[in-house]
């Protein structure tokens, strides 16, 4: 789907995921969703789907989702943020692979605006 795909057999912190096929993808959300517990809802949803990686809302009022884990779970992830939390209005999810980075490896957090 996305050609070459990033992938790193390595042990993702607490989370216990060992010598599986782990991918890097970034979706990003637009429509209503800076303001509207969108970085709190994705957190909530990749923690636990078992994801590493982070949220941020970025400057254009888009939301950026940083996501590392199976294949299987990063498609579970992108159907929950499609959705979104109750207040806000998730107009499009768009995604792209990204390189897998080890800084994300332990937990999923929610990063500051860029």
């Amino acid at each position: 789907m996305f050609g070459r795909k990033a992938k790193v057999s390595a042990k993702l912190g607490s989370l216990g995921m060992r010598k599986k096929e782990i991918e890097a993808r970034r979706f990003f959300l637009s429509g209503r969703v800076q303001g509207v517990g969108c970085r709190i809802f994705a957190q909530s949803k990749a923690r636990d789907l078992g994801i590493t990686g982070y949220a941020r809302n970025l400057r254009d009022g888009r939301v950026e989702v940083f996501a590392m884990g199976t294949s299987e779970q990063l498609t579970q992830l992108r159907e929950k943020l499609v959705k979104g939390p109750r207040m806000a209005r998730v107009d499009t999810v768009n995604e792209e692979p990204a390189p897998v980075d080890a800084r994300y490896s332990n937990e999923f957090s929610i990063e500051y605006t860029i």
